[in-house]
């Protein structure tokens, strides 16, 4: 073993204990063994940041944007909305949750298709009397399967094709994982339809912070459109449109009049209506019904290139706002802010919401310049809430961010761009076309992963230009040689799903990889086969809530302990092995 071997084993030893130890971030460790291997003389100084502008952070982090984009339209909710109430059996909604969520994994990152479910999950549960705990696991779950079928679904399949690369000259296209990838996933999902009883039931979910500021009785007010759905229903089909999950209050009609709120109160174009609720049930009422939000047209902001946000207030006892309404106070003219809802506890209102007197301790939804409502809010003598995102009265885009998506996709397939200029172009044109705001696309890219990426690849490398890779290889094949050439398969695929649980996903890739690709060649085997198992094995950790964010995410919705993973992920685990290796060597024939 030379020095520079010993070098590169000493950093990914290092590295590996303290991902186990996680006392530090995964992306400071990642920092650590970057610098570390720099130092030590295995990463020239000049490719000690090339990483951080590889192919793989672009895709990454424009993938990320996009499914944001994706999850902001609505279009999901909105077309489950239409079946979901017929499902009311605790496996049929399960059916539909998972399937759903695997099937966008597929297409948009996995953790960004989860958490544009999760919402919907619990109102299943609820519309059920269902546990939660029933469908978040199986939906995570389901989430890293699809991940699973094309080469976006998730980073490992990303970085596998890069590897492939070098190796060959080839990248693996974006539906090369398709075959494997879809077979596991069915397979899967026909487990976890079933398997979900394995799990405990009554789970409670963690208190969040959005709990805390437990305000379910905004008021707000729309107007009905010549284009809403509800025009010509009444006002309790509006109500059952929503769930129920908001009260119409009132509806006002050419001018001050107000109409009988009966059941049967007919609404027609230009109708306003008082409505009821928290401010996503609120929000959810005015996407489906094709309602004009008050407020929702009018222009805020300074003409510049501020961004445009809601926020929630509370108005203070000295606050100039006490004793005043919005009309009086002229809030958009004066302030350049549209008042979007109030609450008030224990108190309905019956006036609009621009008459509305406004009394020290009320709540307010506002819409303004980010950058100015600093000033507004101190002039005003309001205090912010924690921050929590309020979308009430930001503009949803349809089909836009599917459609930006799709078109991703299909110039990627077909070749005429390359993976990472075809999802890069994507992201700059959600934002352009507003599907997402600046900030919302910052936000939505998963800084700490993008560093661990750009940190862990020059490392990674390191591995295989030292020979460290070579030396691994020949240890495994001592012990796997005399294995047929799928049990040293099914062997490389155990190992990195064993190795996951303690790692990233990604930083297995990156160490698995090249082992697995020298480990073929000893062998006499082509690379494909190994490293399409090293994909699967990374992608597949159901044994835990930390070697993957969709594990993580769910569990405290789901009111998870770390134990209960391994009770659903473990059976899982094994049918993806069984049924894993065959499907690889019959698609990428060894």
């Amino acid at each position: 073993m030379t020095q520079a071997q010993i070098f590169a084993f000493a950093v990914l030893s290092g590295m590996m204990v303290l991902f186990i130890w996680g006392r530090l971030r995964y992306d400071l460790v990642a920092v650590l063994a970057l610098l570390t291997a720099v130092f030590a003389g295995i990463v020239p100084h000049k490719a000690a940041f090339s990483g951080f502008g590889d192919d793989i952070v672009i895709i990454v982090a424009s993938a990320l944007v996009v499914s944001a984009a994706v999850e902001r339209s609505g279009i999901i909710g909105a077309t489950l909305h239409r079946i979901s109430p017929k499902i009311t059996s605790v496996q049929g909604q399960i059916v539909v949750l998972v399937t759903t969520v695997t099937v966008l994994s597929a297409f948009v990152k996995n953790i960004g298709a989860l958490a544009m479910m999760i919402p919907v999950a619990f109102q299943m549960a609820r519309r059920s009397n269902a546990s939660p705990s029933w469908f978040l696991m199986p939906m995570a779950f389901g989430s890293l399967l699809g991940g699973l079928i094309t080469l976006v679904g998730t980073s490992p399949n990303i970085i596998v094709s890069r590897m492939r690369e070098e190796l060959t000259g080839q990248p693996f296209g974006i539906f090369d994982f398709t075959p494997v990838g879809l077979g596991i996933a069915v397979a899967g999902v026909a487990f976890l339809v079933f398997g979900y009883r394995l799990l405990p039931g009554g789970r409670k979910p963690a208190a969040t912070m959005d709990e805390a500021i437990d305000l379910k009785d905004y008021m707000t007010e729309a107007r009905v459109l010549a284009t809403s759905s509800v025009v010509g229903q009444t006002t309790s089909d509006l109500s059952k449109l929503c769930d129920y999950e908001i009260l119409v209050t009132g509806v006002i009609r050419h001018g001050p009049e107000r109409l009988s709120l009966l059941p049967d109160a007919v609404l027609v174009e230009g109708d306003i209506v008082l409505l009821e609720g928290d401010p996503e049930a609120l929000e959810r009422a005015v996407g489906r019904a094709g309602l004009e939000l008050e407020g929702e047209g009018r222009v805020t902001g300074g003409g510049g290139a501020g961004e445009v946000v809601g926020i929630e207030a509370v108005i203070g006892a000295t606050s100039i706002l006490v004793g005043q309404t919005a009309k009086r106070m002229a809030l958009h003219e004066r302030f350049n802010i549209n008042l979007l809802a109030v609450s008030r506890s224990g108190e309905r209102f019956t006036e609009r919401l621009r008459d509305i007197t406004l009394q020290p301790g009320d709540v307010l939804v506002l819409k303004g310049d980010l950058g100015r409502f600093p000033d507004k809010l101190k002039e005003l003598g309001i205090l912010p809430l924690a921050e929590r995102e309020i979308r009430l009265g930001n503009v949803r885009q349809g089909m836009l961010p599917v459609a930006i998506l799709c078109g991703a996709m299909a110039l990627a397939a077909s070749g005429m761009l390359p993976v990472a200029t075809a999802f890069f172009t994507a992201a700059v044109l959600t934002v352009l076309f507003g599907a997402l705001s600046l900030r919302e696309a910052y936000e939505a890219i998963d800084w700490p992963i993008l560093v661990m990426l750009g940190a862990l690849l020059p490392v990674s490398e390191s591995i295989r230009t030292t020979g460290g890779a070579d030396l691994i290889a020949g240890w495994v094949y001592q012990f796997a040689g005399t294995l047929p050439s799928y049990g040293s398969l099914a062997l490389m695929m155990v190992a990195t799903m064993a190795v996951t649980p303690f790692l990233n996903n990604a930083a297995t890739v990156l160490v698995m990889a090249p082992i697995a690709a020298t480990f073929a060649g000893q062998i006499g085997s082509r690379p494909d086969a190994f490293l399409m198992a090293v994909s699967v094995g990374a992608a597949c950790d159901f044994l835990t809530p930390v070697g993957h964010q969709c594990n993580t995410l769910v569990m405290g919705p789901g009111g998870y302990r770390f134990g209960d993973y391994w009770k659903l992920g473990l059976p899982l685990s094994f049918i993806v092995v069984l049924l894993g290796v065959p499907l690889i060597v019959l698609v990428w024939p060894l």
